[in-house]
């Protein structure tokens, strides 16, 4: 999956994958553009298309200001990829994003720093998992991992670690069902599972 995290997202948001309709995405679907542009900047990031890298970023930052996003083109981001509406998305660059996640408008992944007696700072940053579905406006902080294939509700503000296949909401995050059926629309098979598509 990792040579194909272009046609992994393309098919997560469009249901399947051609190269005319990653195109067509790129250039009119104003959520998939920054993750198109993205994915530009990472595979410019090292070796023979260096030069390209640059005009990638400032193409990734003019991308993610017209879909009213802050997503750094450094931030780690499995395979399948998905920003649904996606206005008001801010991901911190030291996040951490597995494959087949989705974000809906208004999510907030990030930092925190705790103060130590001696005035020493530390500095965290969310993972989040594979398989996992956070909705709209839910904030995320700090140096918590949310478990494989969790939903996390619109308007969660979630500061501890959320077991895998969790269903948590509210202020604060509360976990309301375990053992939940991930939430993950046009899902693509995971590099550890057995499960083999030809489209990708």
């Amino acid at each position: 999956m990792k040579d194909n995290m272009l046609k992994s997202d393309t098919f997560r948001k469009f249901g399947f994958y051609s190269w005319s309709k990653m195109m067509r995405g790129a250039f009119f679907n104003a959520t998939f553009r920054p993750v198109f542009t993205l994915r530009l900047c990472q595979k410019t990031q090292h070796g023979p298309l260096k030069l390209l890298h640059i005009p990638f970023k400032i193409l990734h930052r003019f991308a993610s200001h017209l879909a009213g996003i802050e997503l750094p083109s450094a931030t780690q981001i499995g395979a399948g990829f998905v920003l649904t509406h996606g206005r008001g998305v801010v991901i911190n660059q030291g996040a951490s994003i597995g494959r087949n996640v989705t974000l809906f408008h208004g999510v907030t992944l990030g930092q925190a720093d705790r103060i130590a007696k001696d005035g020493s700072r530390l500095t965290e940053f969310p993972t989040i998992e594979d398989d996992t579905w956070i909705g709209p406006h839910a904030i995320i902080v700090g140096g918590v991992t949310i478990g494989k294939g969790s939903r996390i509700a619109g308007g969660a503000f979630v500061t501890d670690d959320i077991p895998a296949y969790s269903l948590v909401i509210g202020n604060p995050a509360k976990i309301v069902k375990s053992n939940c059926t991930p939430d993950v629309t046009n899902r693509i098979p995971l590099e550890d599972e057995d499960e083999v598509t030809s489209s990708l």
